[in-house]
């Protein structure tokens, strides 16, 4: 006889549970051709239903489960941290890649002008006054120029 009572009361009750969660799957109606005519939660008469696998409410799932706002604050802003980094980084390469390309183009034009055999001249740093290259000179500066244009131009 208990059982009886427990299933009397019980019964309801499961059915209430599993009711909205019928509701809440949406279900494709199909007419009598087979064509869609609606996507709802209960199709409308002359309309059969199908099965989609969506759902009409987000899954408790979506968020992760104790994370505070404060947690999710700091995350957000460690990634916007990073950002900010990678992004100076590109830049910073980007600034390298630019200069080296200019102390290239600087470097092999020197040379060139000293291996054509233009007069190069130099400013004395003590007393200021403009000195040209001897031609003794030469030999060791185009040495110096080649280096510097290998290793600004790589």
């Amino acid at each position: 006889m208990n059982a009886v009572r427990s299933c009397l009361v019980f019964a309801p009750l499961a059915a209430l549970c599993a009711a909205p969660a019928a509701q809440a799957q949406i279900s494709r109606c199909l007419d009598a051709g087979g064509r869609v005519v609606a996507y709802a939660t209960e199709c409308p008469a002359g309309t059969r239903a199908s099965a989609t696998g969506i759902r009409n409410e987000p899954s408790s799932s979506a968020t992760p489960p104790g994370r505070t706002l404060a947690e999710q604050e700091a995350d957000f802003r460690k990634r916007r941290a990073e950002s900010q980094a990678a992004k100076e980084k590109t830049e910073k390469a980007e600034t390298d890649a630019a200069n080296r390309s200019d102390a290239c183009t600087r470097a092999r034009a020197y040379l060139k002008a000293l291996e054509s055999g233009q007069r190069v001249a130099r400013t004395d740093p003590t007393t200021g006054e403009r000195r040209f290259l001897e031609d003794t000179e030469y030999a060791n500066e185009i040495a110096v120029a080649r280096r510097a244009a290998e290793t600004n131009c790589r």
